[in-house]
């Protein structure tokens, strides 16, 4: 077993119980765990005989890196977006956006970064105190094939396609596929949907929004 796969599988647990947790104007939605960089490989060095010269092996080069993402763009709904980093909070839950709660969106900087092999995963608030539409407000009207493009730190962009939307009771949200599908390259975006339920400060629903790169 890879250290990436034990590291998905170990948190499992911990994102389902975040999931449990409510969003919106209270809480958070949930997310998963790092996977850590692997190491390449050394690639050995052949060493000389008396009658043979030294042949310098190449170094591997290591694929470079993909830059943090900096906004979150979604023409379709009129999204322009600043995104914030978080991680999971002391108790649990997933941390939201600090420096522009309402307006910013929230990537889980413990998963891949857009553009990076997996699911990478970015959530913002349904609504905000009042009942007015935050950030992700509009989610639930994005069609398939609507077009999601995430731009990075040095300035490159990483478009996606809607492939579905999808509703999910927190209890019954498929960690797995959100947050641990591998073979691609892919962005889901979460926020709360379904109705406010005060007694336990979370939604009925969690809406989810699959894409997948296409350039």
């Amino acid at each position: 077993m890879t250290r990436r796969l034990y590291r998905l599988i170990s948190v499992f647990a911990l994102v389902t119980l975040c999931l449990l947790a409510g969003c919106g104007t209270a809480q958070q939605a949930a997310k998963t765990s790092a996977s850590p960089t692997l190491h390449h490989a050394v690639t050995p060095t052949v060493m000389p005989t008396a009658t043979q010269a030294a042949t310098p092996t190449p170094t591997p080069q290591p694929t470079p890196a993909v830059a943090e993402p900096t906004r979150l763009l979604i023409a379709a709904i009129g999204l322009n977006a600043a995104i914030e980093h978080v991680g999971i909070a002391a108790n649990g839950d997933l941390a939201t956006p600090t420096q522009h709660p309402w307006d910013d969106a929230g990537w889980y900087t413990n998963g891949p970064r857009p553009g990076e092999e997996g699911s990478a995963v970015i959530d913002g608030h349904l609504d905000r105190p009042g009942g007015y539409p935050a950030v992700f407000w509009n989610l639930r009207y994005l069609h398939v094939g609507d077009s999601v493009i995430v731009q990075n730190a040095q300035g490159k962009e990483y478009h996606f396609s809607v492939t579905r939307l999808a509703w999910y009771s927190p209890q019954q949200a498929p960690v797995q596929e959100i947050f641990g599908t591998t073979g691609g390259i892919y962005l889901n975006l979460i926020t709360c949907a379904g109705t406010w339920i005060p007694s336990e400060h979370q939604t009925t629903l969690r809406l989810v929004v699959y894409t997948t790169q296409t350039a």
